[in-house]
């Protein structure tokens, strides 16, 4: 047999009705593949979006906090020199230090919240990225559904399929 054999008898087989089932069957599991894809790839870039953020308030946090303890030294060092002038710089250092500390209480609670919204992303990502297995694996059967003219591997492919979606959908509509 020549390529043209080949490809006359899978013409043929294309024609009959189970293999147009399973083909239509086939590419609309490719498409809900290629959306669930889409979609974990956008929860992954959203997790990482927030994880940088968290970093970033973590490390504002830490500067706040050295400021906080640079200004307890200064309190410290203008208690011991108690001079002209020092009650008001004793006063702007201490402020200082309350204010810090207040502003670390803000920062710490808006890193928290990014590293939450952090792994509300991630577990989302992981169900889509999860239902993409499934729905690759009804794609594999529903080519061997095709070459080997079975329905029960056809049923095989759609429950996979089902299962995926499922999967999916649980990362776009459960909190």
């Amino acid at each position: 047999m020549d390529a043209n054999d080949d490809l006359n008898e899978a013409t043929e087989h294309a024609k009959e009705p189970f293999d147009k089932k399973v083909a239509v069957t086939m590419a609309i599991i490719a498409a809900l593949l290629a959306i669930d894809s889409v979609t974990a790839h956008i929860f992954s870039t959203e997790e990482l979006l927030a994880q940088q953020k968290a970093s970033d308030q973590w490390s504002f946090y830490q500067a706040k906090d050295i400021r906080r303890y640079d200004a307890e030294i200064a309190v410290d060092m203008l208690k011991l020199m108690k001079g002209e002038g020092v009650d008001d710089r004793l006063k702007h250092y201490t402020d200082n230090a309350e204010k810090y500390d207040k502003d670390r209480a803000e920062i710490q609670a808006e890193a928290k919240a990014l590293e939450a919204e952090r792994d509300e992303k991630g577990h989302k990502a992981l169900s889509l990225e999860i239902g993409e297995v499934f729905l690759e694996v009804g794609i594999v059967f529903a080519s061997l559904a095709i070459l080997s003219k079975r329905r029960l591997v056809w049923g095989l492919s759609m429950i996979s399929a089902a299962v995926g979606v499922a999967v999916a959908c649980t990362a776009l509509f459960v909190k």
